[in-house]
């Protein structure tokens, strides 16, 4: 048996915790009236003023833990067991009523892992954040709209009050993300819990959005329970580290003990599957991850791809892509600006070939991918694939072609029909562009649940059945189902565990090799771009500032801005968390321009072959 060591460390032990969990089990009614548990016996404290990361692969525990704690498990399907106190009240003694009142909101918050989820689509953004501070503290409705600008401007998104009529789906996954942080520090709670509060953000917010939660921590003396798979989080934020398998915990310590003498083989393995910028140094094509095998953290070094991209000729070609969004106001909510979402973007893909767009949150990168298959606004110039204009086809044409082109997108949950069985969800994009019987659907379907790493008896389970990591897995499932040519790839592995992101990445290096599919990928994890990519595009502010071979553009960066996205990596080593503190934080730009401005006309020149920086003197 497995020798933990004692759950609650002395920075706990100095003060009263604020969250104090003794011998935690959670188990969910199956289909056939039988209980299976998932948590098994945690123990875990988290004092005022204290960070605990817990960290652990999908499916682990970490996430239906931190809904035991909020007590927003369906009690009719799930059971728990064990004590949760909460400032000292036991919680699982509480009505709903009570925990509505006097807990959740006033005593803990959370963040939770998927933002598009979380916020309401009909209601604007400054609606949602003013119901958030108004709900346990009444306040007259211009401090509340004051209040809530002040909070989006903290969090950092450009032109608060303007975006602060918006709704959701007008904001990138890393500015919901921001929104989500935000509502959350609303009540100033006494617990924050953060279920990968920092996934859709990009490298160069995250620290400053690690810090600004770190600089409210230690001003109202906040206890926060991280829950991350980014182990450079990890690394940064948390003052202990418990570990989590298949529903247990197998280790706990100071996070600087964990780092540098992991005790057990899957801890170890956790840590071998991380993605370090600058390990593809040298390498000549996209290298699969180590296999590690997490019973005995051993590694199996990952191989290079065999199959090269063919770059005498273009599968897709894209040029001077334009997409813009008007934003409204007024009493007659006439245009008043436009969002340049993407400016005179111009790139190739070829057959094999993995482009990937790096960027911050707003940059552009998912409008680009979106645009392509003409699924943002009204974009302009030309997406030619194999010499088709995507742009000069009918909506009908277009509907068909889309099986050429297939996006996995950025949120799993929210691509899947809750009410559709995974079978369903598989079979329907088949059937609907007429490519074979509903058997030969089902039979293909059984068949890419094997490829992906996933049981065919899963077919007939429901998303919310499924881990993140198994959704991301299901959604690339659906996306081969239409044998396409080219697969956008929108953030996809983001969400990810480290363990389950580097299975995924290498699923996703194996259909390359071996069905020569292309990849728009689009990321802002710049250490998986470095794994998976033969070029890399640098996006910012709508606009491709860097473009070129992989090595190039990682060794040798040349325009300031790439730069300082590469300099922002964070670095998975606990001794290192100082160096952050250091970093000025820089001002993100606003895309938002007046109807008046006229874009300026942009040169760039080639550095070297095929590497090509924008000249902004």
């Amino acid at each position: 048996m497995t020798e933990l060591l004692d759950p609650i460390a002395p920075a706990a032990t100095a003060a009263k915790p604020i969250l104090s969990i003794r011998d935690l089990t959670v188990s969910f009614r199956g289909a056939r009236g039988r209980w299976n548990t998932v948590v098994h016996g945690l123990s875990l404290d988290v004092a005022a003023g204290e960070t605990v990361a817990l960290v652990g692969e999908s499916g682990s525990g970490k996430s239906v833990t931190s809904l035991a704690i909020m007590r927003l498990l369906d009690p009719a399907t799930s059971r728990l067991g064990g004590r949760i106190d909460l400032d000292g009240q036991d919680i699982l003694t509480l009505s709903e009523q009570e925990m509505v009142r006097s807990v959740r909101g006033q005593i803990a918050t959370m963040i939770f892992q998927e933002p598009m989820t979380s916020l309401h689509p009909i209601y604007t953004i400054g609606d949602q954040i003013i119901e958030a501070l108004t709900c346990h503290h009444p306040m007259p409705k211009t401090e509340a709209r004051q209040a809530a600008i002040a909070l989006l401007e903290r969090v950092r998104i450009p032109n608060a009050a303007r975006r602060l009529n918006d709704y959701p789906h007008a904001f990138s996954g890393g500015m919901r993300q921001r929104v989500m942080i935000a509502m959350a520090l609303a009540s100033r709670p006494k617990l924050l819990i953060a279920d990968e509060p920092t996934t859709a953000l990009d490298v160069t917010v995250q620290g400053e959005i690690l810090d600004l939660l770190k600089d409210l921590q230690a001003e109202y003396g906040m206890a926060m329970l991280f829950i991350t798979h980014d182990m450079g989080v990890v690394a940064e934020m948390a003052d202990r580290t418990v570990v989590m398998y298949r529903g247990s915990m197998i280790e706990t310590g100071p996070t600087a003990r964990i780092f540098s003498a992991p005790s057990q083989p899957y801890t170890r393995a956790l840590l071998a599957s991380v993605s370090t910028l600058g390990s593809m140094k040298g390498e000549p094509a996209p290298l699969r991850f180590p296999e590690i095998d997490m019973a005995t953290g051993v590694a199996t070094p990952g191989r290079l791809l065999t199959r090269q991209p063919d770059m005498s000729k273009a599968l897709l070609d894209v040029r001077n892509l334009v997409t813009r969004f008007d934003v409204r106001g007024g009493l007659l909510h006439r245009r008043i600006a436009r969002v340049h979402a993407v400016e005179n973007v111009s790139f190739t893909i070829h057959p094999g070939e993995t482009l990937s767009l790096v960027g911050e949150s707003g940059c552009g990168k998912s409008t680009t991918g979106r645009s392509i298959i003409r699924l943002a606004g009204k974009p302009e110039g030309e997406v030619l694939l194999e010499g088709t204009d995507l742009f000069g086809l009918s909506s009908e044409e277009m509907r068909l072609k889309r099986s050429d082109i297939q996006m996995i997108p950025q949120d799993p949950l929210a691509s899947l029909n809750p009410r559709m069985t995974i079978g369903e969800a598989l079979v329907e994009p088949f059937m609907e562009h007429r490519m074979g019987s509903r058997s030969a659907a089902r039979a293909k379907a059984a068949r890419l649940m094997e490829q992906v790493g996933l049981s065919p008896a899963m077919l007939e389970r429901f998303p919310h059945e499924f881990s993140g990591g198994q959704r991301q897995r299901l959604c690339i499932a659906r996306a081969l189902m239409l044998d396409p040519r080219l697969i956008i790839a929108d953030e996809s592995v983001s969400a990810l565990d480290v363990s389950v992101k580097a299975q995924v990445v290498n699923l996703l290096l194996d259909i390359q090799d071996r069905l020569g599919i292309s990849f728009l990928f689009i990321s802002h994890d710049i250490a998986v771009v470095e794994r998976v990519s033969h070029r890399i595009a640098v996006m910012y502010l709508g606009e491709i500032v860097e473009i070129g071979p992989r090595a190039r553009v990682l060794e040798d960066p040349r325009h300031p801005y790439t730069r300082r996205l590469i300099d922002a990596v964070a670095v998975p080593d606990p001794a290192r968390r100082h160096l952050r503190r250091n970093q000025a934080p820089h001002e993100l730009m606003n895309p938002i321009r007046d109807l008046s401005f006229v874009p300026p006309q942009r040169r760039y020149i080639e550095v070297s072959p095929g590497h090509f920086v924008r000249d902004d003197a």
